[in-house]
């Protein structure tokens, strides 16, 4: 397999906006690293978005307002292609998850496939979460793959934690295995928090959260959710804990206890995750790692060293939208996307569809 232009596109479930990155890899060895950015999503659309996530269980795919927010959500993630300026042989699209329910074998992202290619001239690669989820796979994380390759030349066991609207951890042993989950809520209900309860549109650099305490018996029921007995691979969708959080009673809080409490809740969740053995270095990557309040209830709870992936190199900002691009490499490549212990899939697992520009 030839090394491939690739630039990888992604929009994740914190609905900030799209992230774009160009890589030459051929999904098994990294090259060289090009340019990343983010293009953010307008107030409007970011709206709609959430709209979307809110209907969504009971969405019909021929409904008019989807079509025009996945009209506009392609039209953004053009822009992003357009806006790194260098020419590639192939781009990795995730689209935008609005549902994800692996339990019914179901997920479900937003984004128009066709429309980007005919519209940058360059075959798309595309629907990475499908095949696995349809062969009782969680369909989540898909960056382990993608961690253990950056991760070649560094000392395991290691544990790279990605915190955006979800968390997730992958887990690299020393003789190269794999174990990845979904830990829990990353920065979603914080963010979500923030919005409803201050002038902020998320906790900009841990300045709510860092004015407050943290609830333990609020904690506690939160930290009792079934989902952290359940056994690896397992994942989430970002709305999963929505119940669990209006009962929790974190809504008699002030606005800086409760952003503490839910920093406090990514934090223990995190913590509880069950690796399969300890690990001497955390390395945290995703929007979550520039919450210093984040940070260092991480460090506090885990007990070695966390530490952001610049420190070892990487852009934190752009791994998962680099991520997209070497998966792509690897659709084309027919390479597995997901392994048993990365998602629960029964073997290793191929999937994506690619469409030509």
């Amino acid at each position: 397999m030839k090394m491939l232009r690739c630039i990888g596109l992604m929009s994740g479930t914190s609905l900030d906006g799209v992230d774009a990155a160009w890589i030459e890899t051929d999904g098994e060895r990294v090259g060289r690293f090009g340019p990343a950015l983010t293009l953010p999503y307008d107030d409007a659309l970011r709206g709609d978005l959430r709209r979307l996530l809110d209907r969504a269980p009971g969405l019909d795919p021929a409904d008019g307002f989807l079509a025009d927010v996945t009209r506009r959500l392609t039209v953004r993630h053009v822009q992003a292609v357009a806006a790194i300026g260098l020419e590639a042989d192939l781009i990795g699209f995730h689209g935008q998850t609005i549902l994800h329910q692996p339990d019914r074998r179901f997920t479900w992202q937003i984004g128009d496939a066709a429309a980007l290619a005919a519209a940058t001239g360059v075959d798309v690669a595309y629907d990475f979460r499908s095949a696995d989820v349809a062969a009782g796979g969680q369909g989540a994380p898909l960056v382990p793959v993608y961690h253990q390759a950056l991760a070649r030349d560094l000392e395991k066991p290691l544990a790279v934690l990605n915190i955006g609207g979800v968390g997730n951890v992958t887990w690299i042993g020393a003789h190269g295995g794999l174990l990845a989950f979904d830990t829990g809520p990353g920065n979603g209900p914080l963010d979500d928090w923030a919005a409803a309860h201050s002038n902020m549109a998320i906790d900009a650099d841990g300045a709510l959260s860092a004015q407050g305490r943290v609830d333990e018996a609020v904690l506690g029921r939160l930290m009792a959710h079934p989902y952290f007995k359940r056994p690896a691979p397992k994942s989430l969708d970002r709305l999963d804990f929505g119940r669990a959080l209006a009962a929790s009673g974190v809504e008699r809080l002030s606005a800086a206890d409760g952003a503490a409490t839910l920093v406090a809740f990514t934090a223990a969740s995190v913590a509880a995750g069950g690796l399969p053995g300890p690990v001497g270095r955390w390395l945290v990557t995703g929007g979550g790692r520039h919450n210093p309040t984040i940070m260092a209830a991480l460090r506090d709870r885990l007990g070695v060293p966390v530490e952001t992936v610049e420190a070892v190199g990487w852009d934190g900002d752009a791994v998962e939208a680099q991520c997209f691009g070497f998966l792509a490499a690897r659709v084309v490549a027919g390479l597995p996307l997901s392994f048993p212990g990365t998602t629960g899939a029964p073997r290793a697992m191929p999937g994506g569809r690619i469409v030509r520009g």
